[in-house]
């Protein structure tokens, strides 16, 4: 079973004015980012593709362009956002048939509300009862009710095997590297994927397998690098593109969280790569200031001449 790892981008999803698909952009995007050595997947239908605009239908064309365009170079990974189990289950049928080669299984958001363990483990064993797919869970910060506790997590990754990797959004140094350590290490270790883009270089120093971050979609070069040279114990180079990478991660994710993917699609605009940066509502175009800020970023990063 493919196990995950190495740099995964989570790809974006451009649009025309007129908030359809933008097929040709989006085909020209992926070329992009598969291009670059040390990509090893791409996940679609996630946070970065805006998916909780997207409909079943618009997920299952999404998830055609991007096997058609490059399913034969990379592994595709399909999002699984799904507030209630059933329709997890349609999704994930529909991502095997089509060809995907993974699932990134998100939290349902009534987990906001509380869960119970058994909660979890049956939403993952209902995903897993309808495909043979590798699963990856998406670990949120446990402060907004969706993470899993470590607890949880073993429980999850020992009853449903097809569990093979996890991607860390736990927001916490010291949960990140306890998840490291222990679930890298059980018998049947899952891989850590990073997507603690903010501080890259400190994640990936605890042994993460890979990342597995919409920041991928604008500068997968300088994550595959930087992974390489961690992994290598080149550090004083990974500090030099960490250097580089700092600028960027300072706009992407300021305050409010919400605009990251939207102020991405504006830096592939800024940077030639996207004909416009449309997103859809509630999401809304960003104000030539903050344009300005992504711009300066780029600049500071050497990715955009002054």
């Amino acid at each position: 079973m493919y196990q995950p790892e190495g740099v995964i981008p989570a790809v974006l999803l451009p649009f025309h004015e007129d908030f359809s698909i933008d097929e040709a952009s989006y085909r020209s995007h992926l070329r992009d980012v598969v291009a670059v050595e040390g990509v090893t997947a791409v996940t679609t239908n996630a946070h970065a593709s805006e998916v909780a605009s997207c409909t079943f239908d618009e997920q299952r064309q999404v998830l055609d362009i991007t096997l058609d365009e490059v399913g034969s170079r990379v592994k595709v990974i399909q999002g699984v956002y799904a507030d209630g189990s059933f329709e997890a289950q349609r999704i994930a049928r529909m991502a095997t048939a089509a060809g995907a080669s993974g699932l990134l299984v998100f939290p349902p958001n009534v987990y906001t509300h509380g869960q119970r363990p058994e909660m979890a483990i049956e939403h993952f064993r209902r995903i897993a009862e309808v495909t043979d797919l590798p699963l990856i869970a998406f670990q949120y910060p446990l402060s907004g009710g969706q993470g899993y506790p470590l607890s949880t997590l073993l429980q999850i990754v020992e009853q449903v095997p097809s569990v093979r990797a996890i991607k860390d959004w736990c927001a916490n140094p010291q949960t990140h590297e306890r998840q490291v350590r222990v679930l890298q290490s059980l018998p049947r270790p899952v891989n850590v994927l990073s997507t603690h883009s903010a501080w890259l270089f400190s994640s990936l120093v605890l042994g993460c397998k890979g990342l597995l971050s919409g920041s991928g979609s604008v500068i997968p070069d300088l994550q595959a690098q930087l992974l390489a040279a961690v992994r290598e114990g080149r550090l004083d180079d990974a500090r030099r593109v960490s250097d580089r990478i700092f600028p960027t991660a300072e706009v992407f994710y300021s305050e409010p969280w919400v605009d990251m993917h939207n102020r991405m699609k504006e830096a592939l605009v800024l940077l030639g790569r996207l004909p416009r940066a449309v997103v859809r509502p509630p999401l809304m175009k960003l104000p030539p200031t903050e344009i300005e800020r992504v711009r300066r970023a780029l600049q500071q990063a050497g990715l955009l001449a002054g």
